[in-house]
Parts: C-alpha cells; sequence; structure tokens
C-alpha cells in the first residue's frame, strides 16, 4: 500500500476521537491521570506531525497506539512503578503517625470515569473497563514490567489479538503470548479482588447518602454501621495505612480530627467508584476549604475501603469540584 500523500495527511479533528481510548491506555500503563494526558498529547502530536507517513487511513488506530505505546515505554524508563499505600508496607496503627509524606509519583493517582470510559456502550464491555481502572488493579499493573504490562492491557483490556499486539511491539506471537502468561500470573498473585459490574445498586446509593450524612455530622457512631469491620484506608501522599474500621475511627477522632465539621459533594466516579470531595472548615473561620477526594469501595452493603486523596490543588480541577465552599 502507497504511503498517504501530503495533501492526504491526517487532519488534527480525526484524531481527537481517540482521546478517551488512548487515555485510559496510557492511564492503565502508567498509573498517573496527570501523565497519561501528558502522553496523549505528546501521542497526538507526534501523530499529527507525521501522518503523512502513515500507510493507510484503515491503519490509524493501530499506528496512533505503537506511538502512545512507545511514549509511555519511554515516560516508564528508569522510573519506580506508582504504587498504592498498602503495596509499600504493612498497616500502622492510627497512634503511630508520623505525618511521612512521599512525593507525588510515587502513588497510583485518581481519574474521573468520564475521561476513560465510554459515555454507552455494551454493559459487559462498559463494567470491564470500568473494572480495569480500579484503583488495586491499576496499582497491580504498575508492578509489571513495561513490556509485559502494555500486552496485558492490550489483549485483555482492549481485547486485540496476539498477532496485532506482536506487530504493535514488533515482536513474535509466541512472545506475545508468553509476556502475557507471565503477567496473568503476576496479578493472580496480586490477588485483586473482583469488584462486580460496578454499577451501585439503590441500597448503594442509600449507603453512601447515610455515609455523607454521618460524615458530616461526624458522628462515629452511625460510620461504624456503615463502615465493614475489616476495611481500610490510606490517604496518599502520606504513606501510612490503617486496616480495620476500629483504627480508621480511632484515626478521624485522633490524628484526623479537624475532620470535625467537614462538607463533602458528590463528584463524578473516580476509577469506577463513587468518589466524594471533602471541604474542611477554613481556617480563616470563614467557610470551607478543600481537602481531599475520597474514593469509596463499597461491597456486601458496607465501605470496604477509603482512599482519601489529600492533593486537592491539583485533584480537584480534574473532577470539575469548587476550589472552595463559601460560608
Amino acid at each position: 500500500m502507497n504511503h498517504l500523500s501530503h495533501t492526504d495527511a491526517v487532519h488534527p479533528d480525526e484524531l481527537e476521537p481517540y482521546r478517551r481510548q488512548l487515555t485510559g491506555y496510557c492511564y492503565r500503563m502508567l498509573g498517573s491521570s496527570f501523565e497519561a494526558e501528558d502522553a496523549v498529547q505528546e501521542t497526538i502530536v507526534r501523530a499529527w506531525q507525521h501522518s503523512d507517513s502513515l500507510q493507510g487511513a484503515g491503519a490509524l488506530k493501530s499506528w496512533l497506539y505503537r506511538i502512545a505505546t512507545n511514549v509511555c515505554l519511554d515516560m516508564l524508563r528508569g522510573r519506580q512503578r506508582r504504587a498504592q499505600p498498602m503495596d509499600l508496607g504493612g498497616s500502622s496503627s492510627a497512634d503511630a503517625f508520623d505525618g511521612k509524606v512521599l512525593p507525588e509519583n510515587v502513588w497510583v493517582t485518581p481519574i474521573p470515569d468520564y475521561r476513560v470510559v465510554p459515555d454507552d456502550g455494551d454493559p459487559a464491555e462498559l463494567a470491564a473497563q470500568r473494572e480495569t481502572i480500579r484503583l488495586a488493579f491499576v496499582a497491580a499493573l504498575q508492578a509489571l514490567p513495561a513490556r509485559q504490562r502494555a500486552v496485558l492491557i492490550l489483549c485483555e483490556v482492549l481485547q486485540w489479538k496476539a498477532s496485532e499486539v506482536a506487530e504493535l511491539l514488533g515482536t513474535s506471537v509466541a512472545a506475545v503470548n508468553s509476556a502475557l502468561q507471565r503477567a496473568r500470573a503476576s496479578l493472580q498473585t496480586a490477588d485483586v479482588a473482583d469488584a462486580g459490574d460496578g454499577a451501585l445498586s439503590e441500597q448503594d446509593r442509600e449507603l453512601l447518602a447515610r455515609y455523607v450524612d454521618a460524615f458530616e455530622r461526624y458522628d462515629m457512631d452511625a460510620l461504624t454501621a456503615l463502615i465493614h469491620e475489616d476495611a481500610t484506608q490510606s490517604m496518599p501522599p502520606y504513606e501510612l495505612w490503617l486496616s480495620g474500621r476500629e483504627d480508621i475511627l480511632r484515626w478521624w477522632v485522633g490524628p484526623g480530627a479537624s475532620c470535625r465539621g467537614s462538607r463533602v459533594l458528590p463528584a463524578v466516579r473516580a476509577n469506577g467508584a463513587p468518589a466524594f470531595g471533602q471541604y474542611k472548615p477554613s481556617e480563616g473561620g470563614s467557610g470551607h476549604d478543600p481537602w481531599a477526594l475520597q474514593v469509596l469501595e463499597v461491597a456486601g452493603g458496607r465501605i470496604v475501603e477509603l482512599t482519601f486523596f489529600l492533593a486537592a490543588d491539583t485533584i480537584f480541577p480534574l473532577f470539575g469540584l469548587p476550589p472552595r465552599l463559601q460560608a
């Protein structure tokens, strides 16, 4: 097939429809919503600059993924993997908080569902898309070698054929199948729990409404009834994470007592899970300042995991949350 001529080069508008799916791919590869956006932008720029070398318009999608893969592999070279606090060591007691903060590039960061999951489509496919952006799943992906990670995402998440992945990566089908086998084994060892289809039942919605009400009232008795006894809580960028409802509530009335009087606003879903913006009472005495994006995992009629992302200055704009709440 002949190369497209310069007059047939891809127009930038033709690349935009691929942005969401490319963002999902790059996010799973990189574990960072912000790095994923940068990678996709770099992919689109490179594609537009070199579109005259594209061999046939029908090859556009695979060509874009080849560029995106190379961009991600370049970004991952020589870098430590992103993780959740639970991946870095054992849980701590609420009484043992030392305030240790780790830099942003250590953590898997949240991403709004709408940036990576289509608005509509086959319910089973949409459920699979949400499942594979869950925080625990994305963190488990980061433990895989970069090329294994790409193979697993392309084959298992995006449903590419092994032959297509081999062509994209410039390797053999046998090498792709071998990498896929090793990646699957690693994920099984990570034991990432299945969260179901990610859909919230009426009971789940009622549970979350009760949680917001109880948290705003800072009613520990009410919260005890809503949080599973084996729940976990993490608070990036703090290294500390808590295991068990007893320690979580001890934290809230101990080191985390400044959260008393907070207001909580619903946000768009994050990583396939319900999310809320938390605003603490302003130290200036008027209104509420942004504090944390709360991402909650719900199972069996209880909250089983709470992740409080404290980088509100960068995360709140991503989720369309207001910069502060007036009195």
